[in-house]
């Protein structure tokens, strides 16, 4: 996966659309339980409403719109 095209700047810009006049704030970062992965929570007030969303940094370094997927025991012969 290319990081470059899942920066965190790139996901606001395509989600929240921010401008001048209706810029985006970092409203939250911090990490996940016990795997310690990060998010962070990110808002816009559009004149719609607010609009929020949380990132979540996965393991190749590329930020999404959807937690990365937690390792599960398995069992192998």
């Amino acid at each position: 996966m290319n990081t470059s095209q899942r920066s965190l700047r790139l996901l606001v810009e395509k989600w929240l659309a921010p401008t001048p006049a209706i810029p985006a704030h970092v409203t939250r970062f911090s990490r996940m339980g016990t795997n310690q992965r990060r998010y962070v929570r990110v808002e816009a007030l559009h004149p719609t409403g607010l609009l929020a969303f949380f990132f979540f940094r996965h393991d190749d370094g590329s930020w999404c719109v959807f937690p990365p997927v937690t390792e599960r025991p398995t069992m192998r012969v």
